[in-house]
């Protein structure tokens, strides 16, 4: 793969990560579902899978009041055929007893092919803040 072609990719998919995610925070998972592929595999901490962004916006509403992603970085993996997108950052928002919270770290992966996303996995601290706010954290 030329130098080029190559930064051709990477900035296209980064730009298609970073569009799907300012969608999906509104949340628009309707929008957001425009840049993901129709056999698209969707995969959480806890081995939880979707397989449309409106399922990820339903799951999110039972966990959270409402939560947002501060994105700090991109780091974006070309390779030949596809592109690995990871976003790094951390979310903030509040539980579903209006709580906020903040500085809860997360790592998204995509997978990026032919314009869309292929597959996503998220992993984030939500689990282990939830124990804590539970008293079940060791």
């Amino acid at each position: 793969m030329s130098q080029d072609i190559a930064a051709d990719a990477a900035r296209e998919a980064a730009a298609i990560v970073t569009a799907y995610l300012e969608a999906s925070m509104v949340p628009d998972p309707e929008t957001a579902a425009r840049y993901m592929a129709p056999d698209l595999e969707i995969v959480f901490t806890g081995a939880r899978r979707f397989r449309h962004p409106r399922e990820v916006t339903a799951f999110n509403a039972g966990r959270y009041a409402w939560v947002k992603k501060r994105m700090e970085r991109l780091d974006v993996v070309p390779a030949q055929g596809e592109t690995t997108v990871y976003s790094l950052g951390t979310l903030y928002g509040a539980w579903p007893d209006g709580t906020a919270f903040e500085g809860n770290r997360y790592v998204d992966r995509f997978t990026v092919r032919d314009g869309l996303i292929r597959s996503m996995e998220v992993w984030n601290d939500s689990a282990e803040r939830l124990l804590t706010r539970a008293g079940l954290a060791d």
